[in-house]
């Protein structure tokens, strides 16, 4: 018997299967910065700017103008979980709450009844290029957590477990984003999520192969559901070979192995939520009913107060990873 429910090729959107929706996976190789302006050296002629995905010269601007990124734009109704591989994202948002994170950071955000937020990606390398990588993963509330209170939290790479097997040659590293592997447990996640209740065996883990490494993903409980989604590299699965696919996995341990180049994977479980679900862009809920209200709540300003000047804000130049929590609370990474 395969290992292996199902597979699906992926396109620009990875598809989500209950309790999540949907995960972007961006990679640009920005140009090196224009000065200290933390825009691109480089003319923005053929874009269409405002809403360029053209991917033109391997990079994007999205939704900004002059620096890329995602300006002012509301959610409800579902948590975002970014995870900043590479590069730097400036956040902002209607609760007062700033960041700048990257280079293996999350930031987890639950947005429950509602809130506004901005993500910017600063370029701060005048020299040479800006690389960015992060995935974007929306996973879905419960209906009795959909009127949560908004909550911003922040995971640094420093406090982000990384477990690494195998012997001093072909090893496997897995980033623990949320749930445990190895008796290893991911920070723990914001209260109203679906992922704070350990009976819903949620996890997220990015796992990368040195070329050639085996490493197996361990049995998971049959109320669950896993998803492997492969993006770096050949992969197989229980032998099964994979391209650019996402692959839904039987609960049995089966065996992953890199091909020549290595291999790179996003692996997401959870035990399904089982609510309908009703979508129209950034807001989710349950019925149509409650997609009206919340965008009738969001013209209404009940979303928080936008206190900044700009749509797009980023942090000074010279700012490094660092955190300002609602209350003003101001976090930065532990030095080790």
């Amino acid at each position: 018997m395969s290992a292996i429910r199902q597979v699906v090729p992926l396109q620009n959107q990875w598809p989500g299967i209950d309790p999540f929706l949907f995960t972007a996976h961006h990679r640009d190789d920005y140009p090196a910065a224009d000065g200290e302006s933390m825009r691109p050296d480089a003319p923005l002629t053929g874009r269409n700017i405002g809403q360029d995905f053209s991917g033109l010269d391997g990079w994007s601007m999205y939704h900004g103008a002059t620096v890329p990124g995602f300006p002012q734009h509301p959610h409800r109704g579902f948590e975002t979980v970014t995870v900043a591989l590479e590069g730097f994202i400036d956040h902002s948002d209607s609760l007062g709450a700033t960041a700048r994170f990257g280079q293996g950071d999350t930031q987890w955000l639950t947005a429950g009844a509602g809130i506004s937020h901005s993500e910017m990606f600063p370029l701060l390398n005048a020299e040479d290029r800006n690389p960015l990588e992060l995935f974007q993963i929306w996973l879905n509330l419960a209906p009795e957590d959909k009127d949560a209170d908004p909550h911003f939290d922040m995971f640094w790479a420093e406090d982000t477990p990384i477990v690494e097997r195998g012997d001093d040659g072909a090893k496997a590293r897995f980033r623990v984003i949320a749930g445990e592997i190895d008796g290893v447990r991911a920070p723990t996640p914001p209260p109203r999520s679906w992922a704070a209740r350990p009976e819903n065996h949620v996890a997220i883990w990015i796992v990368t192969l040195d070329p050639g490494a085996s490493t197996e993903l361990p049995a998971f409980d049959e109320s669950a559901v896993r998803t492997l989604y492969n993006y770096g590299g050949a992969l197989t699965v229980d032998g099964q070979e994979l391209g650019y696919d996402a692959a839904v996995l039987e609960p049995a341990a089966v065996t992953v192995t890199a091909g020549d180049e290595g291999a790179a994977f996003l692996v997401l479980q959870g035990r399904p939520i089982g609510a309908p679900v009703v979508q129209q862009g950034p807001f989710v809920a349950n019925t149509r009913e409650g997609i009206i209200d919340a965008i009738q709540d969001y013209r209404a300003g009940r979303f928080g107060q936008w206190h900044l000047d700009s749509d797009g804000p980023v942090l000074p130049h010279g700012e490094g990873r660092v955190a300002r929590y609602p209350d003003g609370e101001i976090r930065r990474p532990a030095q080790k």
